[in-house]
């Protein structure tokens, strides 16, 4: 599975980006998608997720209500659509497709069998 995450860039507070990430190979064994991000000198935390079969939604409680993760299963992308950003959202955002079989939910990154490069997203004040 190769994984390729687009989207990212420089807003002012209170902008929006959308952060897209192609997936190719075999996808079709993967349980979902999930978007991560780390700040400098923080570790990689969790943001998002999406299960491809039903495309049931999950968020980190910090970007619940402003973040929105989507997916179009034809195309194997999925989507991050940010909204009310904040200086805080400033991170290299990383998609990633979980496993097959997955034990804990889509929440920890160790479900994540392949992750992409990174995308930096910059919110200034």
């Amino acid at each position: 599975v190769q994984l390729q995450a687009s989207g990212g860039g420089l807003v002012q507070t209170g902008g929006s980006l959308r952060l897209s990430c192609l997936a190719s190979g075999r996808t079709f064994s993967s349980v979902g998608m999930g978007w991560f991000r780390q700040a400098p000198g923080r570790e990689r935390e969790f943001v998002a997720a999406i299960r491809w079969s039903d495309g049931s939604e999950y968020y980190a409680h910090s970007v619940k209500g402003r973040f929105t993760i989507s997916r179009d299963s034809a195309k194997g992308t999925v989507y991050l659509q940010m909204n009310s950003l904040k200086p805080e959202d400033t991170a290299v955002y990383y998609c990633a497709a979980a496993g097959s079989r997955i034990a804990y939910g889509l929440y920890p990154p160790f479900e994540y069998e392949y992750w992409g490069q990174g995308t930096l997203v910059t919110v200034s004040s």
